[in-house]
């Protein structure tokens, strides 16, 4: 006969079994839907060309990953920094954290105004702040060209009160890119903001204000030490879908002011070349990762709360 720790030992075994078994079906789907891609693309990325945009199977190159950042000369065979990729590269990552710095000095005063009314009044800026959700991306960004185009909201009014004599031209251009992200991605930021403020313990701002601090002062030794989770958490996620957004780019920056999103589909597109772009995609995970990375690192130190 089995002894007691035998039977218990046999019963846990069984126990994390079944767990496995009941988990089986959704870490399939999960590893199809998720890593299975990404697995194709890693396979793609070291692959040689194909002639009609496709690759040539178990035929292994570097090509695609030279050609991220670097190109040959079509004459002389001369190896050179591929200016127009580092060029889009650089565009994403500026438009990306320029896109988080708005979003997040527009973001947190909203956060705050939120976070101090009452109970019921609180319920309400929330349901306004997710309305935009409703709303499919593409349509917000048509929406945002009756905004910034020469004869939007924005030049109308400027022009009416004198402040310009021409239209200022901010589509097609970063600026209007700009525009398009910050709105797009703004309640992302609002969110886990307003998340951390709601536990914040606004007698500890009264303290400060007790001991004669000024607004400055409080804000930045009390309010911003204590929602620092939930600044951290709004900014990676307004930062990661703007280093890879596809549509706003495309619809506001007229195809000529592309980011990595536009990049990597002109390349599986009219570039025809699907080594490179599974390689460009790979190397967008790999800074979404690093990304990752710093919001676990600073959300893990002893005393972080999550927002």
């Amino acid at each position: 006969m089995l002894s007691a720790r035998e039977a218990a030992e046999n019963a846990r075994r069984q126990d994390v079994r079944n767990r496995w078994l009941l988990s089986a079906p959704s870490l399939l789907i999960i590893f199809f839907a998720a890593v299975g891609p990404l697995f194709v693309m890693l396979l793609y990325s070291v692959m040689a060309k194909g002639d009609y945009g496709d690759v040539k199977l178990w035929q292994f190159s570097a090509d695609g990953w030279f050609g991220v950042f670097f190109q040959r000369d079509i004459f002389d065979d001369t190896l050179a920094l591929n200016d127009a990729h580092v060029a889009i590269f650089a565009r994403s990552v500026k438009l990306s954290l320029a896109t988080t710095l708005i979003t997040l000095l527009l973001g947190f005063p909203t956060a705050y105004f939120i976070a101090t009314r009452s109970e019921r009044s609180r319920e309400i800026w929330l349901f306004l702040i997710t309305i935009p959700f409703w709303t499919n991306l593409l349509i917000r960004t048509y929406a945002m060209q009756e905004v910034i185009r020469n004869e939007g909201v924005i030049n109308t009014a400027l022009l009416k009160l004198g402040l310009i004599s021409a239209p200022v031209q901010m589509m097609y251009t970063d600026m209007g890119i700009l525009f398009g992200m910050a709105y797009v991605y703004l309640p992302l930021m609002v969110l886990p903001l307003y998340a951390s403020m709601e536990r914040l313990d606004f007698r500890l701002v009264e303290a400060g204000y007790d001991l004669y601090a000024t607004r400055l002062k409080v804000l930045w030794r009390i309010i911003i030490p204590m929602v620092k989770p939930g600044i951290i958490a709004g900014s990676i996620l307004v930062f990661i879908p703007s280093l890879g957004a596809y549509v706003t780019p495309r619809v506001l920056g007229g195809g000529k002011n592309m980011m990595l999103g536009n990049l990597i589909e002109l390349q599986f597109g009219q570039g025809r070349n699907w080594p490179l772009g599974a390689a460009i995609s790979i190397t967008l995970m790999a800074i979404v990762m690093v990304a990752l990375l710093f919001y676990v690192r600073n959300a893990s130190r002893p005393g972080a709360r999550h927002g």
